[in-house]
C-alpha cells in the first residue's frame, strides 16, 4: 500500500512484541483530580488506578468529559491554573510525580515522557519555524549546541517521514499538512528519546490513510525503541489496532480494563458495550447505531435486510449537476475536471483524503469559493458563472446551505443559539424579529432535537453534540433544497454520531432534502449514502452506488482507503 508522497504502509497493527515483566515503567493510584469553578469545584477524576508496564502499549478509551486528557495532563503536570491533584499516586520509575517540583517535572517532559497534543496546528507555535521548534527542544534536554540541534533536526524529520526534510525545516505549521503538522509533532515527541509516549488524540481530523500512516509510524517507532505508549483515542478500532490493553473510561472512572482483544470481544461493564454497539463497523447500518443512541431519535423503519430504505428519487432533471469542473490555485489544480449529478431527495457521499478536493467541491458549490472553469447546474441553472461574494444576492442562495465541519467555531461566539439559528431567516427571508421569529426558531430545535432552555446559551455553553445541532438548524432554517455536509460528524463522540447521522437520515425522509456528504469516514458514507464519489487529487477515481463500490472497489485507490479503516471485529477477536 502506498501513500501519496511515496511511503510504503505497512500494517503495523498489533505488532508489537509482549510488555516486560516487573515493576510497571507507569502506575497511577486512586488519582483524584478537580477543577476550580465558578460554581465551586468540579471532579474531573475520581480515584482511577492503571500500570504501564515497559514496552506495552495502553488505549485510553472513553467519550468527550470522561478524564482520558486530564489523565495525561496529569501525569506531565501541564493541569492548567484550575485544576489540582486532590489525591492518589503518580509513579514513575518509582518516583511520585505528584508533589514533584516544576523543575522536575520539566526535565522530565520531552525527556523520559513525552505528548503528542491532539490538534497539531494549536500545539506548534505559528510564528517559529518548525526547525527551530525542533532544535529548541533538543537543546533544552540534551545540551546541544545550536548547528548540532538543527542537523539532529532534519533528521529527526527525515525519521517521520517527511520528504525534503531540510528544506521543511524553514516550513512555518501554517505551510504544512494536517498529516504533515502531526508528524512534525511525532518528531518533537520523540527527539530525546523518551521511555513513555502519550498520544492525545493524534489522528483526529485525519483522513484514513494518513491516520494509518501516522499510527503506523508511531507504532514502528516506539517498537523500535523499546518505548512505552498511551493512546488516548475515542476511536475504539483504532484502539484496538494499535493497543496491548484497553483501559476505558466514563466520568471521571476507569469502568473496565482488559487485553484488546478479550475486551473488544466480551466487554462487561455496560458503558463499554454501549461503546463497542455505537462505533460504526463494516456491517452496521443506522438502525444498529441508533438502538444504543444515549437520546436516539426515532429511526425511520428498515427493510427486511435491515438497512435504511432510501426515499424514491425523482427520475427528473438532477438538481445537482457538476460538468467538467475545475479549480486551480497558483500553478496547481485542486478540482480536475470533475463531472457527477445529485437527484432531487438523493444523499451523495464525496470521499478521499485531505488535498483531495472535497471542500474545494462543496465551496464552490455553495458559492464560497469561485470557479476556475466548467459549469454547476443547479436545478438546471448554471450557477458557476455567479461570482461568488454576490451570490448572497442570488434568488437560489436560500436553495443551498451548508453544515461545517467544526461545531465551535462556525457558531459566532458572541451568538446565543438562537441568534445563530435564526441568522439566515432574518438575512434571507422578510422575518428580522418579533414573535413568529421565536416559534419558527422553537419549530427548529424540536425538529433537530435541541431542548428550547438551550436556545438562550452561548457556544461555549453547549455540548458538542448541542452546537452541531444547532448548526443544523440554522441550515435547514431557510428550507433549503440542497444541504451540502461537510464532515459534520467528525470531532464527535461516536454516540453523539449516532444520534446525529439519525437526525440526518430522518430530516432528508420528513423533508426531501438532497444531501451532498463530504467525508473521509467511509463507513458513515456508507450508513448515510446511497451513492459515492470518490476523489484523489481533485479528480474522481471511482462511482457508483454504495455498496457496490465499498463491498467490490474497482479502483486500487477505492480499495487502499477502504482497508485503512481501523476496525475491530468482536466475533472474530
Amino acid at each position: 500500500m502506498m501513500a501519496d508522497n511515496g511511503t510504503t504502509l505497512v500494517d503495523t497493527r498489533r505488532q508489537r512484541t509482549a510488555p516486560a515483566t516487573g515493576e510497571p515503567l507507569l502506575s497511577v493510584g486512586d488519582l483524584k483530580v478537580s477543577f476550580s469553578t465558578r460554581r465551586g469545584s468540579v471532579e474531573a477524576i475520581r480515584g482511577i488506578s492503571f500500570d504501564i508496564a515497559a514496552g506495552e502499549a495502553l488505549g485510553v478509551v472513553g467519550e468527550s468529559g470522561s478524564g482520558k486528557s486530564v489523565t495525561a495532563y496529569a501525569i506531565t503536570g501541564l493541569l492548567d491554573r484550575a485544576g489540582r491533584i486532590d489525591g492518589g499516586r503518580i509513579v514513575y520509575r518509582g518516583r511520585d510525580l505528584v508533589g514533584a517540583s516544576r523543575a522536575t517535572l520539566k526535565r522530565l517532559r520531552g525527556g523520559a515522557i513525552s505528548m503528542i497534543f491532539q490538534n497539531p496546528r494549536a500545539a506548534l507555535n505559528p510564528i517559529r519555524k518548525v526547525g527551530d521548534q525542533l532544535a529548541d527542544v533538543l537543546a533544552a534536554h540534551e545540551g546541544l549546541g545550536r548547528r548540532a540541534a538543527l542537523a539532529k533536526a532534519v533528521q529527526l524529520l527525515d525519521q517521520v517521514r517527511i520528504n525534503d526534510p531540510a528544506k521543511r525545516m524553514a516550513a512555518y505549521p501554517h505551510e504544512l499538512s494536517g498529516g504533515m503538522c502531526q508528524r512534525v509533532m511525532i518528531a518533537l515527541a520523540l527527539a530525546c528519546h523518551p521511555d513513555l509516549l502519550i498520544a492525545d488524540e493524534p489522528t483526529t481530523g485525519l483522513d484514513v490513510t494518513t491516520q494509518k500512516t501516522v499510527m503506523d509510524l508511531v507504532a514502528t517507532l516506539t517498537r523500535e525503541r523499546g518505548m512505552s505508549m498511551m493512546l488516548i483515542t475515542h476511536d475504539l478500532g483504532l484502539a484496538a489496532a494499535y493497543c496491548d490493553r484497553i483501559a476505558v473510561m466514563e466520568r471521571g472512572l476507569l469502568v473496565e480494563a482488559a487485553p484488546a482483544g478479550a475486551l473488544f470481544a466480551r466487554p462487561e461493564h455496560p458503558y463499554t458495550r454501549r461503546l463497542v454497539a455505537a462505533t460504526p463497523r463494516r456491517t452496521s447500518t443506522l438502525s444498529d447505531l441508533m438502538a444504543v443512541a444515549p437520546d436516539a431519535l426515532e429511526a425511520a423503519p428498515a427493510d427486511a435486510a435491515g438497512h435504511q430504505a432510501p426515499p424514491t428519487a425523482s427520475p427528473a432533471t438532477p438538481l445537482l449537476e457538476l460538468r467538467g469542473l475545475f479549480k486551480r490555485f497558483g500553478d496547481m489544480n485542486a478540482v480536475d475536471d470533475v463531472s457527477f449529478s445529485l437527484k432531487p431527495g438523493q444523499a451523495l457521499g464525496l470521499v478521499g483524503e485531505s488535498g483531495s478536493g472535497k471542500t474545494t467541491i462543496s465551496r464552490m458549490v455553495c458559492r464560497l469559493l469561485d470557479t476556475t472553469g466548467g459549469e454547476i447546474l443547479f436545478d438546471g441553472e448554471d450557477i458557476a458563472g455567479v461570482p461568488a461574494d454576490l451570490f448572497h444576492k442570488h434568488p437560489l442562495r436560500r436553495d443551498i446551505q451548508i453544515v461545517f465541519q467544526d461545531p465551535t467555531d462556525s457558531l459566532n461566539p458572541r451568538f446565543t443559539a438562537f441568534d445563530s439559528i435564526v441568522d439566515p431567516l432574518r438575512r434571507l427571508t422578510s422575518q428580522k424579529s418579533g414573535v413568529g421569529l421565536r416559534r419558527r426558531a422553537e419549530e427548529l430545535a424540536d425538529r433537530v432535537g435541541l431542548p428550547h432552555d438551550l436556545l438562550d446559551r452561548f457556544p461555549h455553553q453547549l455540548s458538542g453534540g448541542q452546537k452541531a445541532r444547532v448548526g443544523i438548524a440554522r441550515a435547514i432554517a431557510v428550507e433549503p433544497r440542497l444541504l451540502i455536509l461537510d464532515e459534520p460528524t467528525a470531532a464527535l463522540d461516536v454516540s453523539v454520531q449516532a444520534v446525529v447521522l439519525g437526525l440526518l437520515d430522518r430530516l432528508r425522509r420528513e423533508t426531501g432534502l438532497t444531501y451532498l456528504f463530504v467525508s473521509h469516514d467511509l463507513n458513515v458514507v456508507r450508513m448515510l449514502c446511497e451513492t459515492v464519489v470518490v476523489l484523489r487529487r481533485g479528480q474522481v477515481v471511482e462511482a457508483g452506488d454504495s455498496a457496490t463500490v465499498f463491498e467490490r472497489p474497482s479502483h486500487p485507490y477505492t480499495a487502499e482507503l477502504i482497508a485503512a479503516i481501523p476496525h475491530f471485529e468482536p466475533d472474530a477477536a
